[in-house]
């Protein structure tokens, strides 16, 4: 009589197992995310068998003096963007994963590297949602040469390392994580015990063979990468690539990085061709920037060493309802309401009985205070419905009493806003450090919102 299989209970979130289901995980709190899964099957008496990572023998301890801390091997993409987000190029031996929404172009841009990488290593491309045939027309179209990049449709896991063993290549992509399965199926592919059993093998062929791997993953409804939030622990780096559907425009940005720094961002344009990088994002940002209309302001954030202009819009009209409506895009919804509170008391102006819209073009995410100025000023011209001079720029961070708060790297902002061609910039009075404008620069300094509402309104 065959043994009665086991059922085991995952978390989708935490990846916290659970001899039962539950409506609340009782490690992370999440609720509702509770799915049932076949356990492995093992042998009674048996011990499970013992796990060696492919390529390496029995790993023994060494003493910190004996430890190399030599600098990580690093090499180019081939896409200057992707360099900068990965920390200046990829890590040999590190496992990247690579999240973003379905037809965001995350298989295009790993197949646009193979281009620049082929050149001097060899690649095994592995998808397992797409055939060989259908990645050799893609790669045609985006003019794609091919030496030395080698195709497998495949989706069993086993198979795909047999591959790697025999092929021995240098850079390994996998699309997609969620298509892969490993042992022998019993659980379907992109199930949470499955995603855990293939990022653990990808990892130790990682580290044991020093081949770097880039791992493709799809996000949930939630705007998550779909399986346990242990996959995003295992790997050295997660990449989000981000954009709007309607928006020709893509941001990647590093959510982790175990070689780098994570506020990095790199812009990339969707073309017919596949993805063009975008070296200069505040021009492109801003172009097609409406002139001597109500409601609109430009800013500077710093991403990462980075400084990028970014175009604030506000809308602010009469409420039809009894209760205002709030609406942002690309900037922090609380933030925004809160900067509408300051406006309202500190400022004067009644937009309590409004409806407030807040956008921020070019599907660009602003989350650093410094933008507060450009919004307070983007809101206060639509409701006054006067135009703020387009010549203008504004940074700066608002305080709970109306007041301006200084923010850094000052004089690197100051100095993109200048490049841009603007002549007039609103900061706030004190700043950090001594702040010099280049040359060409009126820099309008103001203590409050009421003092910067008077000098641009």
């Amino acid at each position: 009589m065959s043994p009665k299989a086991k059922r085991v209970f995952y978390c989708t979130e935490c990846g916290n197992e659970t001899p039962k289901w539950q409506g609340q995980c009782s490690a992370c709190g999440a609720w509702n995310t509770i799915v049932e899964q076949p356990a492995e099957l093992t042998a009674k008496g048996s011990a499970s068998p013992r796990r060696t990572s492919p390529g390496r023998g029995l790993n023994r301890p060494k003493a910190i003096r004996d430890v190399e801390t030599t600098d990580e091997l690093r090499f180019n993409t081939g896409m200057a963007e992707l360099d900068r987000v990965l920390g200046g190029g990829a890590v040999k031996g590190s496992l990247v994963l690579v999240g973003g929404a379905p037809g965001i172009g995350k298989s295009t841009l790993m197949l646009q590297i193979c281009d620049s990488l082929c050149r001097f290593a060899n690649v095994l491309y592995v998808s397992g949602e797409e055939s060989q045939r259908q990645i050799k027309l893609r790669a045609e179209r985006l003019k794609v040469r091919g030496e030395g990049l080698y195709l497998l449709s495949e989706t069993n896991l086993d198979d795909v390392i047999e591959s790697v063993n025999q092929l021995k290549p240098d850079v390994l992509i996998v699309d997609s994580i969620q298509t892969m399965y490993s042992g022998d199926g019993a659980a379907s592919p992109g199930s949470v015990g499955q995603v855990k059993e293939c990022a653990m093998a990808l990892m130790q062929l990682a580290k044991g063979q020093g081949i770097t791997v880039f791992v493709i993953g799809h996000i949930n409804k939630e705007g998550s990468l779909a399986g346990p939030k242990v996959l995003e622990h295992m790997v050295d780096c997660v990449l989000y690539f981000e954009g709007e559907e309607h928006m020709s425009h893509r941001i990647l940005r590093a959510a982790k990085n175990r070689f780098g720094a994570t506020n990095e961002i790199g812009v990339f344009e969707m073309g017919d061709e596949g993805l063009t990088e975008v070296p200069n994002p505040s021009e492109a940002l801003l172009s097609g920037r409406p002139q001597d209309t109500p409601g609109t302001c430009v800013t500077c954030v710093m991403e990462g060493a980075r400084p990028v202009l970014a175009e604030i819009q506000a809308l602010v009209v009469p409420s039809s309802y009894g209760n205002a409506r709030r609406t942002s895009n690309g900037f922090d919804y609380n933030r925004a309401v809160l900067l509408l509170a300051v406006l309202e008391k500190r400022g004067g102006l009644m937009v309590n009985g409004c409806d407030a819209y807040l956008n921020v073009i070019g599907g660009l995410w602003v989350g650093e205070p410094a933008a507060d100025l450009a919004a307070i000023i983007a809101l206060a011209s639509s409701f006054r419905d006067k135009n703020v001079p387009g010549d203008l720029a504004a940074v700066g961070e608002v305080g709970l009493t109306g007041e301006l708060r200084s923010v850094n790297s000052l004089s690197q902002r100051l100095a993109e806003i200048q490049r841009l061609g603007f002549t007039k910039c609103l900061v706030p009075a004190r700043s950090h450090g001594k702040v010099v404008a280049p040359a060409g620069l009126q820099l309008i300094r103001v203590h409050n919102i009421r003092e910067a509402l008077a000098a641009v309104l």
